[in-house]
């Protein structure tokens, strides 16, 4: 799903126009955004949570000239599946899922 599906989505489960779908997804989007680049962590209770780790600097190697170079330190945002949404997911591959994977 990608955030025009979303959208969409959202706008006919709710029974609200699509514009109004758009502001609440962007704005549901900023909030997420704004709270990781402040340092802050996301937590969606049985889905997972977002947080920004920081690596430090470190010697890497150019992979097309073999040549040296120092990596600067850096933050990324990671993710972490909560457990219920794991739990789901691995039933589905079993065999005993809902039919979600299927699109029922």
């Amino acid at each position: 799903m990608n955030k025009s599906e979303l959208i969409e989505k959202l706008a006919e489960r709710s029974g609200i126009n699509v514009m109004q779908s758009e502001e609440v997804v962007n704005l549901i989007y900023r909030k997420m955004r704004d709270t990781m680049v402040n340092g802050g962590r996301i937590e969606i209770r049985g889905f997972g949570s977002f947080v920004v780790k920081e690596y430090g600097s470190y010697q890497g190697r150019n992979p097309k000239t073999g040549q040296k170079i120092s990596v600067p330190p850096k933050k990324l945002p990671f993710f972490k599946v909560g457990k219920e949404l794991k739990e789901r997911i691995d039933s589905v591959e079993d065999g005993a899922g809902d039919g979600a994977a299927s699109g029922a």
